[in-house]
């Protein structure tokens, strides 16, 4: 299996997936611990996350797969949402707790 065809099949296998650098517990830059942070308090339960740093394969080929140059990188149900600063952006516009609550119904 190819780099992209493993980011595909993780994207699509779980509703919410972030590729972040470091873990939801230690995490290994502020914009991912921001991304965490917002995603739980939004009511995300049922987060997938990828560290990227432990796989650099990923790490190169992501942001072609996605067409986003930066980390962290959220996926709903599939599509790109962005990086940390949409991420906090629908958090403050209650926007990213009905996405999410829309993939925990499903």
């Amino acid at each position: 299996m190819s780099v992209m065809e493993r980011i595909q099949a993780e994207v699509e296998s779980h509703p919410i997936v972030l590729f972040m650098k470091g873990t939801p517990q230690f995490p290994m830059c502020g914009f991912s611990s921001r991304a965490v942070q917002a995603l739980k308090a939004a009511g995300a339960t049922e987060l997938h996350t990828i560290n990227v740093l432990e796989d650099p394969e990923i790490r190169a080929n992501l942001p072609r797969y996605s067409n986003w140059p930066t980390f962290p990188q959220l996926f709903i149900n599939g599509e790109l949402i962005g990086g940390c600063d949409i991420t906090l952006e629908l958090f403050e516009s209650g926007e990213l707790a009905r996405m999410i609550s829309e993939t925990q119904r499903q």
